[in-house]
Parts: structure tokens; sequence; C-alpha cells
């Protein structure tokens, strides 16, 4: 089971400015063929089937908590988008009936490249990639085979690790940029991660293909806080309990990659602190999250007093 936590993995700096094109750009690192929702989906299912779970705790443990990440992934990227499409924080969107409607005052949104994120999404995010394709299934791969799957998931994280790259030199807005860099520094230690449980079952030292994209990470401002802090050198088990036997993978005197901050890895119980998820408010010429909401939050306010 999944418990949720009302945070982001990491704290999002407001948008300066609506840019739909920008989000387009964002969303193919959810719904692209190495995003998210395919590390997710991957990992997912791998440890839904994997078979022989106890007799291979080690390797079982760092594929479920991994997804449990990655779900934490994709909520970020989608806030990330979300953000991007809104514009800064706003104290008032809430307030007004609407308008007049029929002035078009989403005239400009027929000419985005991906018109759906507000036409279908109302300035949302959605699970599929920059072109507005939908994601599917058959960018999950789980065969069953411990090497192959491992195997798979390396190529996946190398693959992801491309794509947030060239994103990243499509944006200059910080809060795309931030998105990027942060999952650029987790999905290093995924690949790393993964690299590491398949020496141990084969001897092949695979970490040696790291970096793949072979660039530093120190030349990325916004890699450089989570590098400083030690991220690259830490895998969470996202549980109270469970999962602490990938210790024996990520951890035993393995250390950071050499372009990396030095350090030993280490597995550290539970989550990350995170960081606020920004407040979207409601657009009411959109119909969201109605035409006129006053009733719905007068509602909702009584509510809340109850459950208090």
């Amino acid at each position: 089971m999944f418990m949720r936590i009302d945070k982001l993995q990491a704290e999002l700096p407001a948008p300066k400015r609506a840019d739909p094109n920008a989000a387009a750009a964002l969303q193919e690192l959810l719904g692209g063929k190495y995003g998210e929702m395919s590390t997710l989906g991957n990992y997912m299912f791998q440890s839904f089937n994997f078979r022989s779970k106890e007799k291979l705790k080690p390797f079982y443990s760092l594929v479920a908590s991994i997804t449990a990440e990655e779900l934490g992934h994709v909520e970020l990227v989608s806030n990330g988008v979300a953000m991007l499409n809104n514009g800064p924080d706003k104290k008032d969107g809430d307030k007004g009936d609407g308008g007049d409607i029929s002035g078009a005052p989403f005239e400009d949104m027929k000419d985005i490249r991906l018109a759906a994120a507000f036409l279908a999404g109302g300035g949302g995010a959605m699970p599929v990639n920059s072109n507005g394709q939908s994601w599917n299934n058959d960018f999950i791969t789980t065969t069953g085979n411990v090497v192959v799957d491992l195997l798979h998931n390396f190529h996946l994280e190398c693959g992801a690790r491309l794509h947030k790259l060239r994103v990243y030199e499509t944006l200059t807005d910080p809060t795309g940029r931030e998105v990027c860099g942060y999952l650029l520094v987790r999905g290093s230690v995924h690949a790393h991660a993964y690299a590491l449980a398949l020496e141990k079952i084969t001897g092949v030292k695979i970490k040696d293909f790291l970096p793949t994209p072979n660039i530093d990470l120190s030349k990325i401002p916004e890699c450089q806080k989570y590098l400083d802090e030690g991220s690259h050198r830490r895998l969470y088990t996202f549980s109270p309990n469970d999962y602490k036997e990938m210790a024996g993978i990520w951890g035993n005197g393995e250390v950071a990659l050499p372009n990396d901050p030095p350090g030993e890895l280490q597995v550290v119980e539970g989550h990350p602190d995170g960081g606020k998820i920004h407040q979207l408010t409601g657009v009411p010429s959109a119909f969201t999250p109605d035409y006129a909401p006053e009733e719905m939050f007068e509602i909702a306010s009584k509510l809340y007093k109850k459950s208090r």
C-alpha cells in the first residue's frame, strides 16, 4: 500500500509568468517515453510481479522503494506543469463570476502548442508527452527476469537523464528548471542504484557507464543545492518499517560517483522533508472550480470547521 503526504518532494519557486509552451515542454518529463509515468509504471509493476521476494529481498526492496519515489516525481512534474500553465501565484483569482466570456478571454490559447492543456485540462497537467500524445502501457517492461528488468531500468534512467537535460535546455523559467535540476540528481541516484544491483548479481561494473549522457551535474546551477546536501548519496525507504534491506546494495561501503561530491551512500528511513504545494487559484472565466464558486467555498468552510 502507499502512504500519501501533502507535500512535494522538492520546493518549487513560483513561475515568473504564465508560459503554456514551457509547460508543454515539461510534459515530456511526465508522459513521454522516458517520463515519470514510464519510470513509475515500470517499477510499480515489476515490484508487483517480483518473484521470490523474500529470497531476493534487497533487490525487491530497491525496486519497491524507488516505485514510491517515482509516484512523487509524477506529482512534482504535474505541479510544475500546472504552475507554468497558470503563472505566478494569485491571491484573488477565486473572486468574480467569470465576466463576459463572449469576449474570448483565452483567445491566445488556440495558438499554443498544447491547447488541450486548457481546452481539456483547464490549465492542469495530463499524462501526455510534449506533443499531446497519450502515455501508454507499451512503455512498461516487466519480464519477471531480474537481470533483464534491472538492465531495462538502468537504460530507462539513463534515457530519462538525456531527456531531462534536453528539456532543461529549452526552459528559462525557474519553475521548470527547478523540476529538471531536482530530477536530474534523483535520476542519477536511480541509475547508480540499478547499476550497483546488476554488479552484485553479475559482477559486471555497469556503473562505469555513468554518467550517461556524460555531463557533470555541478555545471547545472539548479542541481547544486541537492548535491551540496547529499541528495545524490541517498535512497529513501518511503516507509517507516520496510525496504531497509536495499542497504546491502546502496551502502555497504559504496560511495558516490567520481564527478559528484564524495561520501558514502546511505539509505534513509522515511522520505525527504519536501516543500509546499502551491495553491492553484480559481479562474472563473475558465469555470474552475466553477462559474460562481462562492457557494462551494461556503460549504467547504463549514465542512472544514466540522472536521476540526
